[in-house]
């Protein structure tokens, strides 16, 4: 379920208790972040959310400076044999276990799209509900995005296929096993969040020294 990479190891927990990850190697630089602040760069794990109440896709990566390193990729499921409580309950277990295995920094969540069936629309936004409150409640910075966002920030186009952004994600990341479509929206989501992070960090770097 975590993928090749596995937990942390080694470092500090957090209050909810998780393990930490070692972090060596396999770091890819992407040339749409910007450059480093003259601080040097600071490694900062991130998981992207896809929400979903069926399948809720997960991602984590690792940005130091302009560099992305794949960590781990997922999916958590529910079944519809289930009432929705238990669905949401399940899905914010699932979210925990993931904030204890990898202890994200930051999180990001995909932003929710209407389309025309109510119920199907509704059901999705229980489930972004729950990807936003379950962090969050962790102490853990959360931050959405909307689908042309991500797919501006990880292909170039905000008119980019899923096909597209499944394919610049396995080139951005290596190792990613994305086992479902869900997976490699959330590292989409993740790397959107590492770019406007970097900007933001750039930009206040240039704050500071003016």
């Amino acid at each position: 379920m975590w993928g090749a990479a596995g937990p942390r190891r080694g470092f500090q927990r957090r209050a909810f208790g998780g393990v930490a990850a070692s972090r060596h190697g396999g770091q890819r630089p992407w040339p749409f972040l910007p450059a480093v602040t003259p601080a040097g760069p600071k490694t900062a794990r991130l998981l992207g959310i896809d929400p979903g109440l069926r399948f809720t896709g997960w991602g984590v990566i690792e940005v130091t400076g302009n560099r992305l390193r794949h960590i781990a990729d997922g999916v958590l499921s529910t079944t519809n044999e289930d009432r929705v409580p238990e669905r949401l309950r399940a899905l914010h277990d699932g979210l925990v276990a993931l904030f204890r295995a990898y202890e994200p920094d930051e999180a990001a969540v995909e932003e929710t799209y209407v389309n025309r069936n109510g119920t199907a629309t509704l059901k999705l936004g229980y489930a972004r509900g729950v990807a936003l409150l379950a962090p969050a409640l962790a102490g853990i910075p959360v931050f959405e995005y909307g689908a042309m966002m991500v797919k501006q920030a990880v292909v170039g186009t905000g008119a980019a296929s899923k096909d597209q952004v499944e394919a610049m994600v396995r080139r951005l990341l290596p190792g990613a096993t994305l086992k479902r479509a869900d997976a490699a929206d959330a590292l989409g989501v993740a790397i959107c969040h590492a770019h406007h992070r970097a900007s933001r960090l750039a930009w206040g770097a240039g704050t500071r020294m003016a």
